[in-house]
């Protein structure tokens, strides 16, 4: 059973608000973000709420309708406005893994009192909150009739302007691990009634940018979108075994906030804290155990052991061999998953799916963990594992006990593949009771982050992208310019789980799929930007230590952090390239990337202080005959006023660390 989080409809983080009320007086409430760039509007028309949205004077989004389809009724029977009332406030608070580790962000909020005009009378309020970045609303249900709120659908609608230009995930169905390749389309050309992952990306002619997603998923159903005739309309996950409905549970409840981020800046979207804003407070008092960091996960590699090494396996000295790697190279974590394609513990499975006697209590013969546990720690080195959901969750209370006893710092949990309300509440607490026994959380095959990591900051990343996993297998590879894609939809939800650090880079031509030793697409300097580009505070570090040490790049690896102070994105465009530049204790890198073209990037250092900076940069060596592991470094002095320009490999990429002087 998941410990609820108390729904207070009252109580905001921050300070200094004001709150009073009105009566509706049939004109529509307007509502501007705190710098009056973004202005929002609500009103019932023929008894059907909705609103729409205008950014620097022009009109985003026309009239939405609003609608939910309860079991007995919906909106759409006509509501009417009894009250609304206003506030001005702030969230402000400190992160221990994202993109800033202190945040302090202004919002305004209206809140519209709603009740149905047919019986049962129903209440809900509309929340709607506006901050410099966006837009969000949420659904807070009041009045209790009957036993239990039963939701069969929710119809947000988003009637956008004109024929903006869309980055979208198509999905075949609900239960899925939210992976593939982006459609990069007109809206009016995306395929009408198909489900769309989010985030989406939209770009306007006028270059203004607006991404729609969702924050604070608890205890509801996750959010999709389909294409209209007339635009955007939201779908939620239907309940396993129970498909007429998406959300069962008791009053008071609500829903998770509807996301639309809106910037002139497609980068601004990598930047802004107001994904975590939306989320609850932290809900762990004390955070000392938590240590972020990067991993290993030999899976990816194919278990690759040196030859002269003792019968490797799935036993002590295999994972010895992989520790005392970490040690050498201050990498804080060894993942214990499988070899021979058998997990670490008992399993009559196939393919990593539990069998009927799978248990995670018992690891398999010849490996004993807590001897693992125990000389991992004598180097100084953390041990996480792999685990299926499916054999963790039946014994969810014993396995965290025994892992917490072995030594265990954290583990990826896989295969999740869904986010119905049962599933969100599954991974919820997963994340309660793994913060009891000290254990962070690796959520693999799931869905986007919901800016829970300031909630429950032992969830350290997500996946749910199509990432270099993929290269064991998929014949066309995972391209610079799926990487992109990845940058400006999924990641800015928040952090994003790849299998990074594949050290043999080829050119397309010749890429092929090998389950062994991978090949990757994309230069090696793009390899280490992604280290910078993608927020993650559990970064891998997937290839074998023959492939890393003595190699050109590898010490960027070794020294790069996983969690920053503050991120700001020097240059942006979708489809093109990312330069992004992350601080950690006074110490900036950049990394930057560009898709399958080569092109020059200028770097401008106008965000730096005062004074003269060491800089490190490592980028593409451009000799021919072309190398695309090829590194070029070198250290130069810049200042505020310093401008480079670096050229890259299609593919390509460089990062630079700068140290004050």
């Amino acid at each position: 059973m998941i410990k609820s989080l108390k729904i207070t409809f009252t109580t905001i983080a921050g300070c200094c608000f004001s709150l009073f009320s009105m009566a509706y007086s049939g004109h529509p409430l307007q509502l501007s973000s705190p710098d009056n760039q973004i202005e929002y509007g609500f009103d019932i028309r023929q008894g059907r709420p909705g609103y729409y949205i205008s950014y620097q004077g022009k009109k985003l989004i026309d009239f939405s309708s609003l609608n939910l389809i309860f079991k007995e009724d919906s909106l759409a029977g006509g509501v009417e406005l009894i009250k609304s009332a206003r506030m001005d406030s702030l969230e402000h608070y400190t992160l221990m893994t994202g993109r800033s580790s202190t945040v302090s962000d202004r919002f305004r909020q209206l809140s519209v009192f709603l009740r149905e005009t047919k019986t049962p009378f129903r209440e809900v309020v509309l929340v709607v909150r506006l901050f410099n970045d966006g837009v969000a609303f949420r659904y807070e249900f009041l009045k209790p009739l009957g036993e239990s709120l039963e939701l069969m659908r929710e119809e947000s609608s988003f009637q956008l302007m004109g024929n903006p230009f869309v980055h979208a995930l198509v999905l075949d169905g609900f239960e899925n691990s939210h992976e593939g390749n982006y459609l990069r389309r007109p809206l009016r050309d995306l395929p009408q009634d198909s489900l769309m992952d989010m985030p989406m990306l939209l770009a306007f002619p006028d270059s203004t940018y607006m991404a729609i997603t969702e924050a604070a998923l608890l205890d509801y159903a996750g959010m999709y979108l389909v294409k209209t005739k007339s635009g955007l309309l939201s779908r939620l996950s239907p309940l396993p075994g129970k498909t007429d409905f998406a959300v069962v549970a008791s009053y008071p409840h609500r829903s998770p906030w509807r996301v639309l981020l809106i910037s002139r800046r497609p980068g601004r979207f990598l930047e802004t804290n107001m994904i975590t804003d939306l989320a609850p407070p932290c809900e762990i008092k004390d955070l000392s155990w938590l240590k972020p960091g990067k991993t290993t996960f030999p899976w990816w590699n194919g278990n690759v052991t040196a030859d002269t090494l003792n019968a490797p396996g799935n036993n002590f000295v295999t994972q010895q061999y992989y520790i005392d790697f970490c040690a050498r190279s201050k990498i804080e974590y060894h993942s214990v998953v499988e070899y021979g394609l058998h997990q670490w513990y008992q399993d009559d499975g196939v393919s990593f799916m539990p069998g009927p006697h799978s248990n995670v209590l018992k690891p398999v013969p010849g490996l004993n963990m807590k001897e693992v546990c125990d000389y991992a720690h004598s180097k100084g080195v953390g041990v996480r594992v792999w685990v299926h959901w499916q054999a963790l969750y039946p014994k969810l209370d014993s396995a965290f006990a025994i892992f917490q006893d072995w030594g265990l710092s954290g583990m990826m949990v896989d295969f999740l593949n869904r986010d119905d309300q049962t599933m969100v509440n599954i991974q919820t607490e997963i994340l309660q009771k793994a913060a009891a026994h000290h254990l962070h959380i690796q959520f693999h095959g799931a869905y986007k982050p919901t800016g829970l990591s300031r909630t429950y900051p032992n969830e350290f990343t997500r996946e749910g992208t199509l990432n270099y996993e993929a290269d064991k297998w998929d014949p066309l590879g995972v391209s610079p310019d799926h990487d992109l894609d990845i940058a400006f939809t999924r990641t800015i939800a928040g952090s994003t789980d790849y299998h990074l650090g594949g050290f043999r880079a080829v050119l397309p031509s010749a890429f092929r799929a090998q389950y062994t030793r991978p090949l990757v697409l994309g230069t090696r300097c793009h390899m280490l930007a992604m280290y910078v580009v993608l927020e993650n505070a559990d970064a891998m570090v997937c290839d074998y230590p023959e492939a890393y040490e003595g190699q050109p790049g590898f010490e960027f690896i070794q020294q790069v952090p996983t969690t920053w102070d503050e991120t700001r994105v020097l240059s942006a465009l979708p489809d093109q390239y990312l330069i992004i530049a992350r601080k950690k204790e006074g110490i900036w890198w950049m990394g930057a990337i560009t898709g399958n073209t080569k092109r020059t990037l200028v770097v401008s250092f106008g965000f730096l202080q005062d004074g003269s900076w060491k800089a490190d940069l490592y980028q593409d060596e451009l000799k021919t005959p072309f190398n695309p592991n090829g590194i070029s470094k070198k250290s130069i002095v810049v200042d505020q006023h310093t401008t480079l320009e670096i050229p890259m490999a299609p593919g390509g990429g460089f990062t630079l660390r700068l140290e004050k002087q």
